[in-house]
């Protein structure tokens, strides 16, 4: 597929989600949103479950209370975002940006990974 294709499939993918989400729609488990666009986004309480946010940019999004479990975040921009009250068991942050992320309350386990030098319990997170 070319670069015009993917950027084209990702585009049409975040609008499908916006569009469904604006309709109350929230379950977007097993999404492909890697390098989607979706900086300060309202998506409060959506299930992102086993999602592709690969390299996503979601600096000032709203995911409070956002099921991330088993999300990949890998090199995601979480930068600003909130993520109070958001479960992030076994997801995927490694080098995703989280400076002045808000993540108090929520909760991650032993099987989620983190950026390099980055401390859970010291940004408020909870661990099951």
């Amino acid at each position: 597929m070319s670069e015009a294709a993917k950027s084209s499939s990702i585009m049409s993918a975040v609008a499908t989600l916006l569009e469904n989400y604006a309709a109350g729609k929230r379950n977007f488990s097993n999404a492909n949103l890697a390098n989607a666009q979706l900086q300060g986004e309202n998506l409060k309480g959506v299930d992102l479950s086993y999602a592709d946010l690969t390299q996503a940019k979601l600096s000032d999004a709203n995911l409070r209370g956002a099921d991330l479990s088993y999300a990949d975040l890998s090199l995601a921009d979480l930068t600003g975002a909130d993520l109070r009250g958001s479960l992030l068991l076994g997801a995927n942050l490694r080098q995703a940006a989280l400076k002045d992320a808000k993540l108090e309350g929520a909760d991650y386990d032993r099987n989620t990974h983190f950026p390099e030098n980055f401390d859970p319990v010291s940004a408020g997170m909870q661990q099951r």
